[in-house]
Protein backbone atom coordinates (compact mmCIF):
# COMPACT_ATOMS: atom_id res chain seq x y z
CA UNK A 1 0.00 0.00 0.00
CA UNK A 2 1.35 3.80 -0.41
CA UNK A 3 1.72 4.49 2.58
CA UNK A 4 3.73 1.23 3.47
CA UNK A 5 5.71 2.57 0.24
CA UNK A 6 6.32 6.18 2.08
CA UNK A 7 7.33 4.52 5.51
CA UNK A 8 9.93 2.75 3.26
CA UNK A 9 10.95 5.79 1.29
CA UNK A 10 11.83 7.49 4.35
CA UNK A 11 13.78 5.12 5.65
CA UNK A 12 15.85 5.12 2.60
CA UNK A 13 19.45 5.47 3.54
CA UNK A 14 21.75 4.10 0.21
CA UNK A 15 21.33 2.54 -2.64
CA UNK A 16 20.51 -1.17 -1.60
CA UNK A 17 17.54 0.42 0.64
CA UNK A 18 16.51 2.28 -2.82
CA UNK A 19 16.86 -0.98 -4.99
CA UNK A 20 14.60 -2.51 -2.38
CA UNK A 21 12.10 0.01 -2.54
CA UNK A 22 11.97 -0.43 -6.12
CA UNK A 23 11.51 -4.09 -5.65
CA UNK A 24 8.33 -3.64 -3.01
CA UNK A 25 6.81 -0.95 -5.57
CA UNK A 26 7.15 -3.52 -8.76
CA UNK A 27 5.31 -6.20 -5.77
CA UNK A 28 2.28 -3.67 -4.72
CA UNK A 29 1.53 -1.92 -8.32
CA UNK A 30 0.28 -5.49 -9.64
CA UNK A 31 -0.95 -6.43 -6.34
CA UNK A 32 -3.12 -3.32 -6.91
CA UNK A 33 -4.44 -4.27 -10.20
CA UNK A 34 -5.16 -7.55 -9.24
CA UNK A 35 -7.36 -6.15 -6.24
CA UNK A 36 -9.30 -3.88 -8.74
CA UNK A 37 -9.72 -6.70 -11.27
CA UNK A 38 -11.73 -8.26 -8.26
CA UNK A 39 -13.50 -5.06 -6.89
CA UNK A 40 -13.02 -1.67 -8.41
CA UNK A 41 -12.57 1.64 -7.07
CA UNK A 42 -14.98 4.14 -7.63
CA UNK A 43 -13.71 5.66 -10.57
CA UNK A 44 -11.64 9.57 -9.67
CA UNK A 45 -10.25 7.64 -6.86
CA UNK A 46 -6.98 5.93 -5.69
CA UNK A 47 -7.11 2.09 -6.56
CA UNK A 48 -6.96 -0.59 -3.57
CA UNK A 49 -3.52 0.06 -2.67
CA UNK A 50 -3.37 3.66 -2.94
CA UNK A 51 -2.01 4.24 -6.25
CA UNK A 52 -3.66 7.77 -8.21
CA UNK A 53 -1.05 6.84 -11.11
CA UNK A 54 -1.79 3.99 -13.67
CA UNK A 55 0.00 4.37 -16.55
CA UNK A 56 3.78 5.07 -16.61
CA UNK A 57 3.59 9.07 -18.28
CA UNK A 58 1.03 9.38 -15.30
CA UNK A 59 3.33 8.34 -12.90
CA UNK A 60 6.78 9.94 -13.96
CA UNK A 61 4.82 13.42 -14.07
CA UNK A 62 3.50 12.69 -10.48
CA UNK A 63 6.58 12.37 -9.67
CA UNK A 64 8.65 14.94 -11.20
CA UNK A 65 5.89 17.34 -10.50
CA UNK A 66 5.76 16.42 -6.18
CA UNK A 67 9.78 16.71 -6.98
CA UNK A 68 9.15 20.51 -8.26
CA UNK A 69 6.44 21.45 -5.82
CA UNK A 70 8.63 19.84 -2.83
CA UNK A 71 11.70 21.31 -3.87
CA UNK A 72 11.62 24.88 -2.11
CA UNK A 73 10.81 23.11 1.53
CA UNK A 74 13.32 20.16 0.96
CA UNK A 75 16.21 20.55 3.30
CA UNK A 76 18.71 18.37 1.50
CA UNK A 77 22.32 18.01 4.09
CA UNK A 78 25.55 17.01 2.78
CA UNK A 79 25.03 13.34 4.11
CA UNK A 80 24.60 11.05 0.41
CA UNK A 81 22.15 9.06 2.42
CA UNK A 82 19.84 12.23 2.20
CA UNK A 83 20.31 12.01 -1.63
CA UNK A 84 18.85 8.71 -1.65
CA UNK A 85 15.94 9.34 0.68
CA UNK A 86 14.69 11.82 -1.41
CA UNK A 87 15.05 10.12 -4.79
CA UNK A 88 13.26 7.50 -2.72
CA UNK A 89 10.26 9.92 -1.70
CA UNK A 90 10.60 11.51 -5.63
CA UNK A 91 9.59 7.71 -7.06
CA UNK A 92 7.08 6.59 -4.51
CA UNK A 93 5.55 9.99 -4.92
CA UNK A 94 4.70 9.23 -8.70
CA UNK A 95 2.14 6.55 -7.07
CA UNK A 96 0.18 9.02 -5.38
CA UNK A 97 0.78 12.77 -6.24
CA UNK A 98 -1.86 14.07 -8.61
Amino acid sequence: MVHDLVAAAEAVSDERAFIRLLQLMALDRPAEQQKELASPSPPYSAGANGWENGSIEAFLDAAAAWAEATTRTTNLGPRASDAWRRAAMIIVAGAFYE
